[in-house]
This record gives C-alpha cells, structure tokens and sequence, in this order.
C-alpha cells in the first residue's frame, strides 16, 4: 500500500533542500584562485616571472664573458649532472628551504651531484615573508644546508624574494615592512656565516613590494630575473648584476642562467 505523507515530514525534507542548496551556492561562489594556488613547499626560484613579467627572447650571443649556470629545485627531481657538465654549465644553486616548514628532499643528490662533477654550487631559499621572521628563516636555512665553507667550490647562500606564490603578491607587507624583513634575514645569515647572501629577485616585484629599495646594492651580489634579450632596468642602487636567470626552458634543466664575468668570476665569488 502506498502512504502519502504532508505535513511536518514534507516541511523538513524541502528544508534541508533549501540548506543544501544554499551551501552549493556559497561553494560555487568562492574565488577559483583558492583552488589554483600551490601547496606550501612546492615554490622554486622563478616562478611568477612568465606570469607577472612575460618572456621577451632569449640573450644575444656574444659580448662580454659570461659563464652559464642552472637553477634547480624538487621539481628537476635527481638531475642528470654529468650532461649539465658537458653542456658547458659550470655552477648551480639548488633549493634548499623554503619559510621555516619545507626542506628539498632532492638537495643531497642537487648539491652534491653539481659538486662532484666539477661544478661551483650554492644554496638557496624560497622566502615567505607572511609565515616566520626573516631571522628564523635564515637561521633554517643555514641549519638546512644553506651556510657555507670556504672550500673555493661553495657559492653564498642566496635570498629568494619573488612574488608570491600562496597569496598577495608582497606577502601582505607594507613596502617599508618588506625592507626590514629582508633587513633580518640578510642580518642573521651574515652572523651565522660570515657571507653576504645574493639577492635574486625581479625588478618590478623589487619595485612593488620595496618600493625600489636601494639600500642593499653595497654588499649583496643581485641575480636579477628577466626572461629577454637583456636584463633591461636593475633594481635601485645595483649597477651591475651578477647573475641574470634568463629563462625557465632551457635544456636538460629549465632555468638556466648567466654569471655576468668567466669562470674565474665565480671563483672569486665562492672565495668570498
């Protein structure tokens, strides 16, 4: 026999309708960039360049002497060395650390394996500003594979400050906010090994977010970001880069850039 129920029972089931429909409205309404943005850990020197700056050709040959490096983080996973070597790049950074909550889980194979086929290597780490101090992310980094020894092979550790990839671009951070953070890591990491760290970052970010800051051009060495022919405007106080990552798709390894002298350049910044 069929029962035909109305009343209260009828009421709640369109009640709880109407709730679900609702939540599938709120959840359709939230901002599709929650979904888009990457888990913590997974940013790498680079990253917001093709977005927020474009890519503009590759360097012209020629001119003044310059050797080739790479860049490389856990996304190159174990990285073929050997034919690096044999492409004529000479030196390499890999990611160490990123904020106080990340280390790379392919540094050992990164770092070493450049080392040991002859290569000048580096460490660097990704910073992000809105998480911890930027004391206790130097401190991380040097105790995570980011100091240095004064072995003629081991290039300062190097401040990764771009764009960012989990949120605002400045880290939520005034301009004058940014410059002190910058100010602590710098501080801190000069304190726990005696070297000037090198400062990648992008020229507009550095614009943005520091308001064009030239206060650190005296003592850190710049890796400028710029996918062109030329690394066109430095940021404020930096004459000269040393570094120039010129683009993300290079062979065997995406990011490969230029140090702005020969060989014997890298040295003496590995020297110290």
């Amino acid at each position: 026999m069929l029962v035909h129920r109305s009343g209260p029972a009828r009421g709640r089931r369109l009640a709880v309708t109407g709730i679900l429909l609702a939540a599938l409205s709120l959840v359709s309404a939230l901002p599709a960039q929650a979904a888009d943005t990457p888990p913590r850990g997974s940013a790498h020197m680079g990253m917001g360049v093709l977005e927020h700056d474009g890519s503009h050709g590759t360097p012209i040959p020629g001119g003044a002497a310059q050797t080739e490096g790479v860049d490389v983080s856990s996304h190159q996973g174990n990285v073929a060395w050997s034919t690096l070597w044999s492409s004529g790049v000479k030196w390499a950074y890999a990611k160490a650390s990123e904020g106080t909550y990340y280390t790379n889980p392919y540094f050992a194979q990164q770092y070493n394996g450049s080392y040991n086929v002859g290569m000048i290597r580096g460490a660097y780490h990704f910073a992000t500003p809105d998480s911890t101090s930027g004391a206790a992310q130097a401190n991380y980094f040097v105790d995570h594979g980011g100091g240095w020894s004064r072995d003629g092979r081991t290039l300062p550790g190097a401040l990764d400050i771009e764009w960012n990839p989990y949120g605002a671009a400045c880290y939520g951070k005034t301009q004058s906010q940014m410059v002190s953070w910058i100010r602590d890591f710098l501080t801190t990491y000069k304190a726990r090994t005696g070297r000037d760290a090198v400062i990648y970052t992008a020229t507009s970010w550095w614009t943005q977010c520091t308001g064009n800051y030239g206060g650190f051009a005296a003592n850190n060495p710049l890796w400028i970001a710029r996918y062109a022919a030329s690394v066109g405007t430095l940021p404020a106080g930096w004459g000269y880069y040393t570094m120039w990552q010129y683009t993300s798709s290079g062979p065997t390894v995406g990011d490969h850039n230029r140090f702005n002298g020969a060989l014997d350049r890298v040295q003496a910044l590995a020297n110290g």
